[in-house]
């Protein structure tokens, strides 16, 4: 299956806070920087591109000199109101070295349970796609509250991929996909599934617990985001975030990080 990747039009790519930031909260610059060169190189090929980003509380929360990720809802409201100017404004500054127009979305759950509302981002997506520009997608989390929010942006990037007829859905993880026998950190002999064609109770009990404290998801959250979109006829891979380059093999169709087959 994996050979018709490079037919896909349409791409979603989802990367997480671990991805973005250094364990002190501080943006790295340099996954940024690459992300931006590969994510224009690929709408140059004539891919639409859309990115699901991570990281606006994290960020907030360094910049307002906070010792850890706020645990309250204002917190979080606070930090990401302004980490996300940070994140955009650092993304505005990268994309721009390569001539790429990029976009501000911020969706809440709300929108994509109300037809109107619905229509109306589908409308959005498909007119900035139409026009050239990567449209780089956040959870509203400065008015988000636990009936408005999607609890992590796996979630959020599978709900975008369903919205604008994805052809393909990439969660970036801080491991290479998902593994056989737990996180491959602790249980060294787990090894990496290339494939999996249905996910059940054991592909489940194998993607474990919850993600790092800078983040939100973890295995288990890229899984349900994973059976949502391929539930919905969207091929889905996890693959290693720590290069954004690696998403040149898997849009080439190689054998990278964990397929899962719609």
């Amino acid at each position: 299956m994996r050979k018709y990747f490079t037919d896909f039009k349409r791409v979603v790519i989802k990367i997480g806070t671990t991805t973005l930031t250094y364990p002190n909260g501080s943006l790295n610059l340099k996954t940024l920087d690459r992300l931006a060169w590969v994510l224009t190189d690929l709408r140059n090929s004539g891919k639409d591109i859309i990115l699901v980003s991570s990281g606006a509380i994290t960020v907030g929360a360094t910049r307002l000199g906070l010792s850890e990720r706020p645990r309250d809802i204002k917190g979080k409201q606070a930090a990401s109101a302004v980490g996300q100017a940070i994140l955009m404004q650092i993304y505005e500054q990268f994309f721009m070295q390569y001539n790429q127009k990029v976009a501000q979305i911020l969706l809440t759950k709300d929108v994509l349970e109300n037809e109107t509302k619905k229509e109306n981002a589908r409308n959005t997506f498909n007119t900035l796609l139409e026009m050239g520009v990567i449209p780089i997608v956040n959870e509203n989390d400065t008015i988000s509250t636990d009936e408005l929010g999607f609890s992590e942006n796996d979630s959020l990037s599978a709900y975008v991929a369903l919205l604008i007829d994805s052809d393909l859905l990439i969660l970036l993880s801080d491991v290479e996909g998902l593994y056989d026998d737990g996180d491959p950190k602790i249980n060294v002999g787990a090894k990496l599934i290339s494939v999996v064609k249905n996910i059940d109770d054991d592909i489940v009990r194998s993607a474990g617990g919850a993600g790092s404290a800078a983040g939100t998801g973890g295995m288990a959250t890229k899984i349900s985001a994973a059976r949502l979109a391929v539930e919905n006829g969207i091929n889905t891979v996890i693959a290693s975030g720590a290069d954004p380059q690696i998403l040149f093999g898997i849009i080439a169709g190689e054998d990278v990080g964990t397929h899962f087959v719609s």
